[in-house]
């Protein structure tokens, strides 16, 4: 513990590799976290949400330190294009519209661009370049799930992310960052930032398994598998957004509900993507769509498990030091 007695100044929250953390930059993902909430958390509560907000951004430094490292940080001809199709459908003043109802600048777009492109490259170079699915790993799936392919009804293989305002069991909201929104107006908040985020191109999965507030799904990526079109249509909200999706898109921000004895009571908001859809009817493992789903899923799953142990990893390399944590610590024990 002899780390706990080091200086540092007052503005200076953490450093990965010598580089700082701002407090000012955490303030401000503090106070997006929080929304526009006119509830105050208590001290302990806002401690716990800093040192999140802390872990966040120093893996995002441990990420784009790697990425520059090997010469893979987006470049400002990836920023623009991707504003570009971003605004390709709308007028200026549109999209000006957009960004304001997302308090967001036109920089920070930029900043959500840059690093979620700059992110997929890493990931795309050292983890997904790498995961090899054979025709062997195919076959041995099918035979081992032929029954998931005998489609009575179309099938809609989804993932989610989900926000909400209930307390979590045991104060464990379930995902990597335990990130959990503590009201409405906070959960409408962090639903917002985060498909801010998925659209400037991050990856989904990723978002969810730090993020997402579904225990049982966050840390896969927010991967519900298939849902038949019968289950879908018991909500309405969702069945019309996701029939409207191609495989790769993602919903608008959805209310999500919960039955109660006096009906659907709203308890907070996800974002569905839409992964792949199937007609009815046996699929054989000949059918290239079949191969294809196989052959995604295998990957996407060794992908999400290679991430997560690949940001482990260079955590455990970068030299990190998290003043924040130390004073906490510190201060709390007196």
């Amino acid at each position: 513990m002899a780390g706990c007695q080091r200086s540092h100044g007052p503005d200076v929250l953490a450093t990965v590799n010598g580089k700082p953390i701002m407090k000012a930059d955490v303030e401000n993902l503090y106070q997006d976290t929080l929304g526009q909430s006119n509830q105050h958390p208590s001290q302990a509560q806002a401690d716990i949400i800093r040192l999140n907000v802390v872990r966040q951004l120093i893996d995002e430094e441990i990420l784009m330190q790697r990425a520059t490292k090997l010469n893979l940080a987006a470049t400002d001809e990836e920023v623009e294009s991707k504003i570009n199709e971003i605004k390709a459908p709308f007028t200026q003043e549109e999209f000006n519209k957009r960004l304001s109802e997302k308090h967001m600048t036109l920089d920070d777009l930029k900043r959500e661009i840059r690093r979620g492109k700059t992110e997929e490259k890493l990931f795309n170079k050292e983890i997904n370049s790498k995961i090899n699915v054979t025709d062997s790993d195919i076959s041995t799936y099918y035979n081992a799930h032929k029954a998931e392919f005998n489609l009575i009804e179309p099938q809609y293989h989804l993932a989610q992310i989900v926000v909400t305002s209930l307390p979590a069991p045991g104060q464990q909201a379930g995902n990597l960052q335990n990130s959990k929104a503590g009201s409405d107006a906070e959960a409408k908040k962090k639903i917002e930032t985060l498909h801010n985020r998925i659209e400037s191109g991050e990856d989904f999965g990723m978002i969810a398994a730090n993020f997402s507030e579904r225990p049982d799904n966050a840390q896969s990526g927010g991967d519900m598998g298939f849902v038949s079109e019968s289950q879908l249509h018991s909500d309405t909200d969702v069945y019309n957004a996701v029939s409207k999706l191609k495989p790769g898109q993602i919903t608008d921000i959805l209310p999500l509900y919960e039955n109660t004895p006096a009906g659907k009571k709203a308890v907070g908001y996800a974002i569905y993507k839409l992964v792949d859809k199937q007609a009815a009817g046996q699929r054989d493992l000949s059918d290239p769509r079949v191969q294809q789903a196989i052959r995604t899923q295998l990957r996407d799953a060794r992908s999400q498990l290679l991430k997560n142990a690949y940001i482990e990893m260079l955590r455990d390399q970068a030299r990190v030091e998290n003043y924040l944590a130390e004073d906490t610590f510190k201060n709390g024990a007196q």
